[in-house]
């Protein structure tokens, strides 16, 4: 496959800088001029015009006098001169001037004015017509108006490039941000999931080992590390959550709650009715996993303390809040506490933004869960 050419062969200003001298040589080795005064003043605007093409990236305010220079010398004699090479050399340095980034547009314009002002009193000087001078003065005009209009399309694309390298800079940061708020929210939930699972997991532990050394009651401690292995479950199950938000894929909350009451209703033998109102939004992983285990949490609670009660979970995208809420008869609810899984539950959401109630309400046990958007 051959190679693509590259867009730009050489910088724009070595290009006009290599262009000006050839047009400077070409000049010269044009001119019909007799007067060695008049070659004496070519040779001096041509070193300065020299001196500003070797030292325009290192001094630019050196270059530009150099280059004013070769714009006046010229200028000043051009009603002197035997043909039109002053007249050329003078525009050449002064568009090339008036080009320049470095230089203020007082002071092009200055340089300018001065420029026609010595070429119009040159004229007057020699006897030449009004029109002549008004007609060199005009090319002169000319070729800075040309040159500005190319130094306003320098700034512009300098300042773009600055836009832009500011622009990536931003996006930089942000993306440094996000990054560290990420691995706060990792280190969060990764910690609310091992504190609260591990914390549970050694207090029955403990009391296995007390009624066993204490006490000898194998039946106890036996119900102790039941509950133990209980305990671990969940753990593992929520450490899974966890990890499910750290990826890209998560899957959207109401597909995820109908998930839930799916695998509740199949392994239970119970109706769980599913709801869910308003025009779903994205929200952040956290909220998400935090109802997302909060309706589990709200299931398993009422398949044991409840168990062949039907459930009714509600999905509800309310302006500027989402609401999830889940309800089961309390005909035979065995338990009106709030245990360590939806104590735990609030917790996290509340991290989330969110807050959690739950309770008794029209011979139902509810479990409120609201997230603000």
């Amino acid at each position: 496959m051959p190679k693509r050419l590259p867009d730009t062969i050489a910088p724009s200003w070595l290009v006009v800088q290599l262009l000006g001298t050839l047009f400077f040589a070409a000049t010269l080795l044009t001119a019909r001029e007799t007067d060695p005064r008049v070659w004496t003043v070519y040779g001096v605007a041509t070193a300065c015009w020299l001196g500003f093409v070797l030292l325009a990236s290192r001094r630019p305010k050196t270059a530009a006098a150099l280059l004013a220079a070769a714009s006046a010398l010229p200028a000043a004699i051009v009603g002197w001169a035997g043909d039109s090479s002053a007249i050329l050399l003078s525009v050449i340095a002064l568009g090339r001037l008036a080009t320049l980034t470095s230089v203020s547009v007082g002071a092009i314009l200055t340089t300018s004015l001065l420029d026609a002002a010595l070429a119009v009193t040159s004229h007057a000087f020699a006897g030449h017509s009004l029109g002549e001078s008004l007609a060199d003065a005009g090319v002169m005009l000319l070729l800075v108006l040309l040159g500005l209009n190319r130094r306003q399309y320098e700034v512009q694309a300098t300042q773009s490039e600055a836009l832009l390298a500011q622009t990536r800079l931003a996006q930089a940061e942000h993306a440094r941000a996000a990054a560290l708020d990420e691995r706060t929210r990792i280190a969060r939930e990764l910690h609310d999931v091992l504190a609260h699972s591990l914390g549970a997991l050694g207090v029955q532990l403990e009391l296995a080992e007390a009624l066993l050394t204490e006490r000898s009651d194998v039946d106890g401690a036996l119900r102790s590390v039941r509950r133990s292995r209980k305990l671990a479950a969940d753990g593992l199950a929520e450490a899974r959550d966890a990890v499910a938000a750290l990826r890209q894929d998560v899957l959207p909350l109401t597909e995820t709650l109908a998930a839930v009451v799916a695998a509740h209703a199949r392994d239970h033998g119970v109706t769980v009715e599913f709801a869910a109102d308003g025009a779903p939004r994205p929200l952040p992983s956290a909220a998400v996993v935090a109802l997302a285990g909060i309706a589990r949490e709200a299931l398993t609670n009422a398949g044991k303390h409840a168990p062949g009660e039907d459930i009714r979970m509600r999905l509800d995208h309310a302006p500027g809040v989402v609401r999830l809420d889940v309800r089961n008869a309390l005909e035979t609810f065995t338990r009106t506490g709030e245990g360590f899984g939806l104590a735990g539950m609030r917790e996290r959401l509340a991290l989330a933004g969110g807050t959690l109630t739950s309770g008794p309400e029209d011979g139902h046990w509810r479990v409120l869960a609201e997230v603000r958007t």
